[in-house]
């Protein structure tokens, strides 16, 4: 299920934006001003970003730049949502990377045609890239690990736990974090299912097995 982070400061936008994305079935979270939106990047990094430009701490156009030379957020995909007449700053968020606008009062219809796109020219260009940490190499795209040139034969939960802690290299996730996105809002299973799996993925990753770090009383941790 795909991540979407949502920042704007209207209530109401906000949360119709929120409940439309999680009834189409993406992962949405939102967060009214620029504080909250940089704890949660910290506990999560989403699959594509919408920004709105006026907030109450910190422009929008601010946070844009900061993300886009961020070494580990510079590649989310990121929509800019912008008020009628403001053509300014839609050719500066543009300029400083973002990847599409959408001008406010918009539909909601209109909206999640221009995420799909976005997503799809995204996915288009990431998905055959490999991710690296501390000498795992994971390639999503043919959903096969290496370790010192030798393939580690996981099952498909495995992969995705692997995947996920990967993408979120050095970033410590608690074991509801990870039941939540890889088994799912409606698994009914308990905690130690991550504990089995990350013991069973330590074995199969050999020398590489290390490299996922247990932070104690919290969860888990892959780098760092």
């Amino acid at each position: 299920m795909q991540k979407i982070f949502i920042v704007e400061d209207d209530d109401s936008i906000r949360d119709m934006v929120v409940y439309a994305l999680s009834s189409s079935g993406f992962d949405s979270a939102g967060f009214s001003a620029g504080e909250a939106f940089w704890l949660g990047m910290e506990q999560e990094t989403p699959d594509l970003i919408l920004l709105d430009i006026m907030l109450p701490d910190e422009d929008g156009i601010v946070i844009l730049s900061k993300l886009k030379k961020s070494g580990r957020f510079g590649k989310i995909p990121i929509i800019m949502l912008t008020a009628k007449g403001t053509e300014y700053d839609r050719v500066k968020g543009l300029d400083l990377g973002a990847d599409d606008y959408v001008t406010k009062p918009f539909s909601i219809m209109e909206l999640h045609s221009r995420i799909k796109a976005v997503l799809r020219r995204s996915g288009e260009g990431t998905t055959a890239q490999m991710i690296v940490v501390d000498g795992i190499v994971l390639h999503p795209e043919q959903r096969r690990v290496f370790v010192g040139g030798a393939e580690a034969k996981l099952t498909y939960k495995e992969f995705e736990l692997l995947h996920y802690l990967m993408r979120n290299e050095d970033i410590v996730l608690s074991r509801e974090q990870m039941l939540e996105q890889v088994w799912g809002f409606d698994y009914g299973g308990e905690s130690r299912t991550v504990d089995m799996h990350i013991k069973s993925l330590r074995q199969k990753l050999g020398e590489g097995g290390g490299s996922i770090k247990t932070v104690r009383n919290v969860g888990y941790k892959v780098g760092g």
